[in-house]
């Protein structure tokens, strides 16, 4: 009996250019958690680089566990898991609230240490939740995990430093348009393995092209060290502060909603449907490795639904390649040099093909909703409701700023919000009360036949 193609181990080069494909499409989201906290703990060059490389180098461990597994710890699913950036507000907040900045990353440590404990902990429950994602919830979900993601890439788009006067500028916006149809036409015009990795060609070509512009930067690569260990404890001990770890731990609840909304697309799109067994193990992966990445001074780590646009957009289901992106980012956690040759890529390139694989996730969204039954209006007003609520954050980002700080933390998260929005709706019309049946009306606004004639 053949393999599922999730458990499918491919020749050694295509699994490596596969792999390294996905690390291209995470790293700028893997490095800029610690980039920013860093800055704001006011590390030097030389301990930012480092920082940098541990939560690369504890990226790669997290995805070791998500994918290959140990005991029931692991989705066994082609997931890449890193930082998150739902824990960057609070963290930034902790180094802000503590006096002697050189206690900040401690006392963060020590809160993802605690949070990453307690979710492990709260994982067999926490998936219990499963048989309230029915396709009308993941659908929706899928959808706005989508939606939520494109603004990154458009930000990329438009340069690395949204504060400089050529933020936005033509050059950039040109290079991104240009990075988006290289990775169009090969997807369009060429076949197997070349149609397979067209973004990580675009990201090289897309790179070539900006050289003339200077736009891509080499200065990475020449300050960087050859060899490099994350030593463990190297900002010090870690210490455990009540008001951090309560942060925190709400941090891991959002991190939790959004893996399991995570693993419930990457399920449909894999054509390995997430149960509550594998939902469980996932969220122990998360957690567990969030719990152990402090040890070598990385922070909270969390699947990454911008691979999940990756999978869907080249075909390429087995979780051996995404293993092997995760052996990449721990080589490149071990060897700095390696880890700058991706910082290279200019922004906008990275923009460009972003496009591509956050698009691609929303429309494995709407392909899960047309399978809903939006014939319903039940369900076209679940969908339409939670799509609204989800995507507040974006379209409107201070609409909560007079929230307490920790409900923000939640309320910010648009697939969060709006995840819970679609689960406690479709509790309401599909299962709460008789009352009217479901298909009675075709479409919120219109009354149905039969009301019609009723009337």
């Amino acid at each position: 009996m053949a393999a599922h193609p999730v458990d499918e181990k491919l020749p050694a080069l295509k699994m490596a250019t596969s792999g390294l494909q996905h690390v291209a499409a995470m790293y700028a989201g893997v490095v800029a958690p610690p980039l920013i906290v860093g800055a704001a703990v006011g590390l030097s060059a030389t301990d930012l680089t480092f920082l940098t490389g541990a939560c690369l180098f504890t990226a790669g461990l997290a995805t070791f566990l998500q994918t290959l597994g140990v005991w029931k710890i692991g989705a066994r699913l082609p997931f890449v898991n890193g930082v998150t950036f739902a824990g960057v507000a609070p963290m930034t907040a902790i180094v802000a609230s503590t006096e002697d900045k050189s206690d900040a990353l401690p006392i963060i440590f020590g809160a993802v240490i605690v949070a990453g404990l307690l979710g492990f902990l709260a994982a067999p429950i926490f998936c219990k939740a499963i048989r309230f994602f029915p396709p009308v919830v993941t659908g929706s979900v899928i959808t706005l995990i989508g939606v939520s993601l494109l603004p990154v890439a458009f930000g990329w788009a438009q340069g690395p430093n949204p504060g400089a006067d050529d933020y936005g500028s033509t050059t950039y916006l040109t290079l991104a348009g240009v990075t988006l149809l290289i990775v169009l036409l090969l997807r369009r015009f060429t076949r197997g393995f070349v149609k397979q990795i067209a973004v990580l060609l675009g990201l090289v070509v897309g790179t070539l092209v900006a050289i003339p512009f200077g736009v891509t930067d080499f200065g990475p690569v020449a300050d960087a060290d050859v060899v490099g260990f994350p030593t463990p404890f190297h900002f010090g001990a870690p210490q455990f502060q009540l008001a951090a770890i309560l942060s925190l731990c709400v941090v891991m609840v959002v991190s939790m909603t959004e893996s399991t909304a995570d693993m419930l697309a990457l399920g449909e799109i894999v054509e390995r449907p997430a149960d509550e067994r594998t939902i469980a193990a996932g969220l122990r992966a998360d957690t567990l490795g969030s719990a152990l990445s402090p040890l070598f001074n990385g922070f909270m780590c969390s699947a990454f639904a911008q691979n999940i646009g990756l999978v869907a957009m080249t075909r390429i289901r087995s979780r051996y390649v995404v293993a092997t992106g995760g052996g990449f980012l721990v080589l490149m956690g071990l060897c700095p040099m390696a880890a700058s040759l991706i910082a290279v890529v200019p922004r906008p390139v990275l923009g460009g093909a972003g496009i591509v694989l956050f698009g691609s996730v929303a429309a494995s969204g709407i392909q899960t909703l047309v399978r809903a039954g939006l014939d319903r209006d039940n369900n076209v007003l679940i969908v339409a409701v939670s799509l609204a609520v989800g995507i507040i954050p974006i379209t409107a980002p201070e609409f909560y700023h007079s929230f307490p700080e920790t409900a923000k933390i939640v309320l910010d998260s648009g697939i969060s919000t709006g995840c819970v929005t679609a689960v406690v709706l479709n509790l309401l019309f599909n299962h709460l009360g008789k009352g009217r049946e479901a298909h009675d009306v075709t479409h919120p606004m219109e009354a149905g036949e039969e009301i019609a004639a009723a009337h």
